[in-house]
């Protein structure tokens, strides 16, 4: 996915089954395996998709980036198994900033090697972020050319190189920033920044081989049908807290997924007690789970932190008049949507744009709104609008999205809109909700958090200077509102990282002031695993989905 997985993937995950996107609060636990895991065996992962892409300079979707910086790739820095607190990987602590922020020195540990025994070098992380500036190799996470100074750079497979970061020698690597960025730490706990040794630079391909850093490597990998990884010998997990490592083998059966592959898991038959779910669990089988008592003790439930989102277009009448989108705000019924996804196992309703992952693990409810909606308020609203109903409005989704929309479309004609709801299919919804000139008046989506930062959320949806004629830039209500980008501005000048998060909580209130954005959920991410299957626990960060660091085996001779 390009941009933000956050948008893209929860737009389609909102109208198809509202099940899941990224970040979120570490506070909340999963359920978890029954019994100890030990190491060995043969760890098989159900998915009925090929990956987005392994290449740490292209992998920006949160599943794929936990399942490639747990076991394929270390960062500079990265999280706890579990949690969102960010700590040292592949340096020997979280930075070291000067000049107020705008240049951060790493150290690397001593010991740290690739799976052919040679070691890491400062070089090879500081190649990694040059290649994600590189047009050829799309879709990765553009922090890099967002803070770098870069002047034009266009990475290096035509022979040059970026002059803001230096490498005075194997072990030190010092980045240059247009600006202080306070929670740099954390930025770089993102595959941007993990090492790429430019003798095995392969352009596109190198999303096939990708060269190990971490406890594993690809002993085989047939794309969209099986991925296959062993043990990188060369891994010491001397240098490694995070990351336990326990099965011999990871095989990822491409093949199985859907409500296939979680009646197989609810039978828990043979190898399949070795199994995990890659994706969340199929809303027609949820309920199988749910009233199945053994069933459930073997599914990871965890709210993720992305929020799901509607966005107004602000762009064009009606919802160019501020009180005719508070209208829109007080007249959504939140309860029946989060029904229309499949219920509270699956979706929880929301006040606020900002997850509880970037409010000290705190849920805000901005406006109060009760759940259901205050069909008078709106009415009354729309009367001091000067707007008489019925308020004709239009939105584009696929067969998937018919519920919810249909959900939605209850609730607004309490107050008085007419919702046109327009079938395409599902590859045309994309190009419709995305192109400024295309846009409807209204959309699903969201967004997520890449790391527990409001840097990382309010300015991707709310300023105006990412539209552009063909694309709306994140900025899905093409909100055009000059006083919130002064203040994007003023809190990303900010050097000291606590004030900064305070005063992107103040920006939240000015942006649901606005009227533009309305929350409706987070998403609960449910994942379901075979009994032989141990230590399974969500990462608030990637989606809620499990973490790769610690799972492992019971009884390893159960997964032959």
């Amino acid at each position: 996915m390009t941009r933000n997985k956050g948008l893209l993937a929860l737009a389609t995950v909102l109208m198809l089954s509202l099940s899941a996107c990224s970040g979120g609060n570490d506070k909340s636990r999963p359920t978890g395996a029954g019994g100890e895991p030990v190491n060995g065996g043969t760890l098989t992962v159900f998915n009925n998709a090929d990956f987005g892409h392994l290449d740490p300079a292209r992998n920006w979707t949160m599943r794929d980036m936990g399942f490639g910086t747990r076991l394929l790739y270390r960062t500079l820095t990265t999280f706890k198994a579990g949690s969102s607190e960010v700590v040292p990987d592949l340096a020997t602590d979280l930075g070291r900033p000067s000049e107020g922020g705008k240049v951060w020195t790493f150290t690397l540990k001593d010991g740290v090697k690739y799976e052919d025994g040679t070691p890491v070098k400062a070089q090879d992380i500081k190649y990694n972020v040059e290649r994600s500036f590189a047009p050829e190799l799309t879709g990765g996470p553009d922090y890099a050319r967002k803070y770098l100074v870069s002047d034009k750079y266009a990475g290096p497979l035509a022979g040059k190189h970026l002059d803001s970061i230096e490498t005075p020698d194997d072990k030190t690597i010092i980045f240059h920033l247009k600006r202080p960025v306070a929670e740099f730490s954390e930025t770089v706990t993102l595959p941007t920044f993990a090492p790429v040794p430019q003798a095995k630079e392969a352009g596109v391909k190198y999303d096939d081989r990708p060269f190990s850093s971490g406890p594993y490597k690809i002993e085989k990998y047939r794309r969209k049908v099986e991925l296959v990884l062993v043990r990188n010998e060369h891994w010491d997990p001397a240098t490694d807290p995070v990351r336990k490592a326990r099965p011999d083998r990871i095989v990822v059966n491409m093949s199985v997924g859907g409500a296939a592959r979680d009646t197989r898991l609810i039978a828990d038959q043979g190898p399949d007690r070795s199994a995990i779910g890659y994706t969340d669990v199929a809303l027609s089988v949820l309920p199988k789970i749910l009233t199945s008592p053994r069933a459930q003790q073997r599914m990871s439930s965890m709210v993720d932190g992305c929020t799901g989102l509607i966005y107004l277009n602000t762009s064009k009448p009606p919802f160019d008049n501020e009180k005719v989108r508070m209208a829109a705000q007080y007249a959504v019924d939140k309860t029946a949507l989060q029904t229309a996804a499949g219920g509270p196992q699956v979706a929880q309703v929301v006040g606020a744009i900002l997850p509880p992952g970037l409010t000290g693990g705190v849920q805000r409810d901005i406006l109060r709104i009760p759940p259901t909606g205050d069909v008078d308020k709106a009415k009354a609203l729309l009367a001091e609008a000067g707007v008489q109903p019925p308020v004709k409005i239009r939105m584009v989704t696929n067969t998937g999205g018919k519920p919810q929309a249909e959900a939605l479309q209850t609730g607004l004609k309490r107050a008085g809109f007419d919702l046109q709801i327009d079938l395409v299919d599902t590859s045309a919804v994309s190009g419709i909700n995305s192109t400024p000139a295309k846009m409807p008046d209204l959309q699903f989506g969201g967004w997520c958090p890449d790391y527990p930062s409001g840097s990382t959320f309010l300015p991707m949806i709310t300023d105006s200077r990412l539209i552009s004629e063909a694309y709306h830039g994140g900025n899905a209500a093409l909100l055009k509102d000059p006083a919130i980008d002064k203040k994007i501005d003023e809190i990303d000048s900010m050097t000291d990282a606590n004030a900064a998060d305070k005063a992107w909580l103040g920006l939240e209130e000015q942006v649901m002031a606005t009227g533009a954005y309305i929350p409706i959920s987070l998403v609960k991410q449910n994942n379901l695993y075979g009994s032989n299957v141990a230590d399974v626990k969500g990462n608030p960060i990637w989606e809620g989905n499990p973490d790769f660091a610690e799972i492992g085996l019971k009884d390893p001779n159960l997964s032959k």
